[in-house]
């Protein structure tokens, strides 16, 4: 990357940081409000302060130093500023509606104020309710043509982002293995964004995976967080504890006298983490399956859903997008993936089912954008 290019981007983050701290601050402190000096002082104060210690605490939480005290910091103040953000902008149909209704100044602006501080109190409280509980199971009847008779009723369960991370989630870990052992899978899929973290710093956090149970297999791919955090130490971790990981190759189920292929491959980010052998490789995860057999892939980007349908997948599993994690910023996903959540069809065979995740990135919130254990029930034609 150039100097010149390196300088763009800099200047690029550094604009959208204090966009977002800017205009909360205005609608909640400035904006013809007239509160007493000393709230405005306060408020200015603690804004002026987040807008610099954000970023430095982003690093020394998620760069090298791996501070989880800095991480959980600045994540809550990411999250914080990011819904008073949004219901700022909002709030100018209200200041509308008053406008309209006559109300004048100073009673308007801090209407509109204490209305976005309410909501947002509001939302953050229930939003990180929703990201701490135990997911709530989804299922749905998945039809793959291809699927043989003796197959038809397999039952997919489906974990994807869990993101162990700074916030310590052993007890809640092992929540979400009581609940997927209850499903009474045949498949187990996790779709890759295990940790955030290495697999020595998580190590508690994910034990309770290696007492997940199903009847067929097990199977893990690598998500774009493993290529920050040691990508082939959880994929050695992950057989460690009982499961297939499907590093572009595959296994075969039977039941019934028919068979499943089993297909995973790496992240799409894994071809520049400079990890030799480490990139999304559909030819090699086939390598040496019957063409005749359906193919279940499970491929961590909604995005890799091109390639598959290309080659004919007959279903995809993915993660990544969490759904948007906390609204509206589903909008801003569906820019760079194809779909945000739910079952998709892509080409004339290929399906694909995108998770909202089972746990949360970053900020401890999910605000209209559930976090979900998925059981897939698939049905032949």
């Amino acid at each position: 990357m150039t100097k010149g290019a390196v300088t763009v981007r800099i200047l690029c983050l550094v604009t959208v940081l204090i966009s977002l701290f800017f205009l909360p601050w205005w609608t909640l402190f400035s904006s013809h409000t007239d509160w007493p000096f000393p709230v405005v002082l306060v408020g200015t104060v603690l804004f002026a302060a987040a807008v610099p210690a954000m970023p430095v605490l982003m690093v020394m939480g998620h760069g090298r130093r791996r501070s989880d005290r800095a991480a959980r910091v600045a994540d809550t103040t990411l999250g914080v500023v990011w819904v008073l953000f949004a219901w700022s902008a909002l709030s100018v149909l209200l200041r509308l509606v008053l406008i309209a209704c006559g109300v004048g100044d100073p009673a308007r602006s801090r209407i509109v104020a204490l209305a976005v501080a309410v909501v947002a109190a509001a939302l953050l409280a229930w939003g990180h309710r929703e990201a701490m509980r135990v997911p709530r199971v989804k299922r749905l009847d998945v039809t793959v043509p291809r699927l043989g008779r003796g197959l038809d009723g397999t039952r997919v369960v489906v974990l994807a982002d869990t993101h162990y991370g700074p916030i310590d989630r052993a007890g809640w870990s092992a929540r979400v293995a009581e609940v997927v052992n209850g499903l009474d899978a045949d498949v187990v899929c996790h779709a890759g964004d295990i940790a955030d973290g290495t697999p020595d710093q998580r190590r508690a956090q994910a034990a309770p995976l290696g007492t997940m149970r199903s009847r067929l297999a097990k199977v893990y791919v690598t998500g774009n967080h493993e290529y920050s955090s040691e990508a082939q130490g959880w994929l050695d971790r992950m057989a460690e504890l009982g499961w297939e990981p499907l590093h572009n190759r595959h296994v075969v189920v039977r039941r019934g006298g028919d068979s499943l292929v089993l297909a995973g491959v790496d992240d799409v980010t894994a071809a520049s983490s400079g990890l030799t052998g480490h990139r999304a490789n559909l030819v090699g995860a086939l390598a040496g399956a019957d063409p005749d057999l359906p193919v279940l892939l499970v491929a961590h980007q909604p995005k890799y859903v091109g390639t598959a349908a290309n080659a004919g997948i007959d279903l995809q599993i993915s993660g990544h997008t969490h759904g948007g994690q906390i609204w509206p910023f589903n909008f801003l996903v569906r820019i760079d993936q194809p779909v945000v959540h739910g079952l998709s069809r892509h080409g004339e065979r290929t399906q694909l089912y995108t998770s909202r995740g089972t746990g949360f990135w970053g900020p401890p919130f999910r605000i209209f954008a559930p976090s979900e254990i998925t059981l897939l029930t698939l049905r032949s034609a």
